[in-house]
């Protein structure tokens, strides 16, 4: 007795239109992006901001119009008889600068 494959073709027609974008998808990522580095100097940056939120304009770039931005979080998180900690740092820099052409 043949088995009838009609009733699967549509979910099956689907599930390969899934896997088929996933996979263009994924390899779209790994063309567009790099392998990225980490820099010792930027995560001992990091460990050495103070927890809660800083803005400011340094006094040496004011031609720049530059303004620096930080922030850290650290919490312990209890979750179903286990701890987690949570460290997050953030340091960004916005400068403005007019162009000579």
């Amino acid at each position: 007795m043949p088995l009838p494959l009609a009733p699967i073709l549509p979910i099956a027609l689907r599930l390969g239109a899934v896997a088929a974008t996933g996979i263009a998808a994924r390899s779209w990522l790994r063309r567009r992006s790099f392998p990225g580095r980490t820099d010792q100097r930027a995560e001992d940056a990091l460990d050495d901001l103070g927890e809660g939120i800083s803005l400011h304009r340094p006094a040496d770039r004011a031609g720049d119009r530059q303004t620096n931005a930080s922030a850290r979080v650290r919490r312990v998180i209890r979750f179903r008889g286990r701890e987690y900690e949570l460290d997050a740092g953030l340091v960004a820099r916005l400068r403005l600068r007019e162009r000579q052409e």
